[in-house]
């Protein structure tokens, strides 16, 4: 019968539109358990640009050094693998590098806990004029005199300041000569996504 047809219909229908809310709440569920889908992390070299840093070909190693804070705390290259280096080279009558060393400052305070390490190279300089523009500044992270200039010459770095980037393998990733917005959101974006790469493995001795 007509009657009997149209119930038969609207129940089909009602039978398809909980199917339909099964189905939504059911892919609600999904991603409440599982988060939302993860953002893939962009290359670190893609990034480089952005601050006008120059990168090195896969594999680059910085050359090993070992020196003396200004304070005489023992700092090695080889001794911070694990952690992300920011190595900036400068002088105390370096114009462009003082406004720098605040902004490193701030980094090493921010980071540091993620596995960021500041240090700077001062050239051709003593530990007591580097102390004393250090507390004007209130400068904590390590600062390494370079008196001689052997860790200098060692990177070949001519102009001041000159900043490079270490990841956590210890690979060489980027160079700044010249002074950069470190602060700005590229180079967060750079540093983040350092910090982001796992941490090397130590290698058996």
């Amino acid at each position: 019968m007509p009657g009997e047809a149209m119930t038969a219909t609207r129940h089909l229908d009602l039978l398809a539109w909980f199917a339909r809310q099964a189905l939504a709440w059911g892919l609600i569920t999904l991603v409440t358990i599982l988060g939302p889908p993860a953002l893939s992390q962009p290359p670190v070299t893609s990034l480089l640009g952005s601050l006008n840093l120059s990168g090195y070909p896969p594999g680059e190693r910085p050359p090993e050094f070992s020196s003396r804070t200004a304070t005489g705390k023992t700092v090695s290259l080889a001794g911070l693998r694990g952690r992300v280096v920011l190595l900036t080279f400068w002088t105390t009558w370096c114009t462009e590098c003082r406004p720098e060393m605040p902004i490193f400052e701030q980094l090493h305070r921010d980071f540091a806990a993620e596995g960021l390490t500041v240090l700077g190279i001062n050239v051709r300089e003593g530990a007591p004029i580097i102390q004393t523009y250090a507390k004007e500044l209130d400068l904590t992270f390590p600062l390494l005199p370079d008196p001689k200039g052997e860790i200098q010459t060692l990177y070949g770095v001519i102009g001041l300041p000159t900043t490079f980037l270490i990841g956590r393998d210890g690979r060489a990733v980027a160079l700044a000569v010249g002074p950069r917005e470190w602060r700005s959101p590229p180079a967060q974006a750079i540093i983040e996504a350092l910090l982001a790469e796992p941490t090397a493995r130590k290698e058996a001795g």
